[in-house]
């Protein structure tokens, strides 16, 4: 069987994950409609995630404790950033929270330029303007004034989008565990961020009438069952066996997803300008990840973010 064919499923499958988590605000909103209490919703959700991986985890707990701390704290911090991603779209726009975290080219660039003290490539720097020309045309059109994070929203989704530049490198760089126990630590930082975000954000424990409780414990069950602990550990193990430039293209399923079920069934608005600045956005990660040489040995690419090469200089 020729390489191609070997990245049939896989490739399906990240693009259906993208698709899902482009939807992901749905469930999370209903959700929030039943308990109107943010974080500490999101603590629930993922919490649920890592009791759902408990077991492999342990499975594989000799291989997770001869992990690098570095591979530990980096998967974890995925996770927190997640959970900033996943508040983002409670308190703010779908699409512009969206777009926000997938500013990642941006950051991506500047932590292998002045962290990692890798040359960047003009194509590199041309995603960074394409990337901040986009994201200002998207928060110029959704809200009046000057182009900046404004919401609560808007700056849990650009929080995200830079924690996951951070974590994502060093996850390539030094994750070496099977996919359920990366997602395990990966769940597990989670977990920690929302308990930390639900106290910085001053939110009430919560208080859920009786009627409700039924219906917010299936929501509950149900993300952090399907999106957190299942899709999150089918996308890890597609993403070792895809290279990054393809899995960059393929999530782009979740900015479509997102941005067109925020416009139909939440009814945000989604002007042209925003539509605009959504396709420069797309157009800086797909050149960001294209401009990556395939390399035969991947680590997670959660994302497309990131190339083992960038882990050289931190050994």
């Amino acid at each position: 069987m020729n390489h191609e064919n070997q990245t049939v499923f896989p490739s399906f499958l990240v693009v259906v994950i993208g698709a899902l988590w482009g939807i992901y605000w749905v469930p999370l909103r209903r959700l929030e409609s039943l308990a109107p209490v943010g974080p500490w919703l999101t603590l629930a959700v993922v919490l649920v995630g890592c009791l759902c991986l408990a077991p492999l985890a342990w499975r594989g707990r000799k291989q997770l404790a001869v992990s690098k701390p570095r591979a530990l704290l980096s998967t974890a911090l995925g996770g927190a950033s997640f959970v900033l991603y996943s508040n983002g779209l409670i308190y703010g726009h779908v699409a512009v929270v969206i777009l926000l975290f997938y500013l990642t080219p941006v950051w991506s660039t500047l932590i292998a330029r002045f962290w990692l003290g890798l040359p960047a490539s003009p194509w590199r720097y041309l995603a960074i303007v394409l990337g901040l020309i986009g994201i200002g045309l998207v928060l110029s059109g959704s809200h009046p004034g000057l182009p900046v994070p404004r919401t609560l929203g808007d700056f849990l989704g650009l929080a995200s989008g830079i924690l996951w530049s951070i974590a994502a490198t060093g996850i390539n760089a030094h994750s070496k565990t099977r996919a359920a126990e990366t997602n395990f630590i990966f769940c597990a930082g989670g977990v920690i961020m929302g308990l930390v975000l639900a106290l910085a954000l001053n939110q009430p424990v919560p208080d859920i009438s009786a009627g409700t409780i039924p219906a917010a414990v299936g929501w509950i069950l149900l993300i952090g069952g399907l999106w957190w602990a299942f899709s999150l550990t089918g996308f890890m193990w597609a993403t070792t066996r895809i290279e990054p430039a393809r899995i960059g293209i393929l999530l782009m399923s979740e900015v479509i997803v997102g941005a067109i079920s925020a416009a139909l069934f939440a009814g945000e608005p989604f002007s042209r300008l925003m539509a605009l600045g959504g396709v420069l956005v797309v157009a800086a990660a797909m050149i960001e990840t294209l401009s990556k040489p395939y390399h035969p040995r991947l680590g997670v690419k959660a994302k497309g973010i990131g190339h083992r090469a960038w882990s050289e200089p931190m050994r």
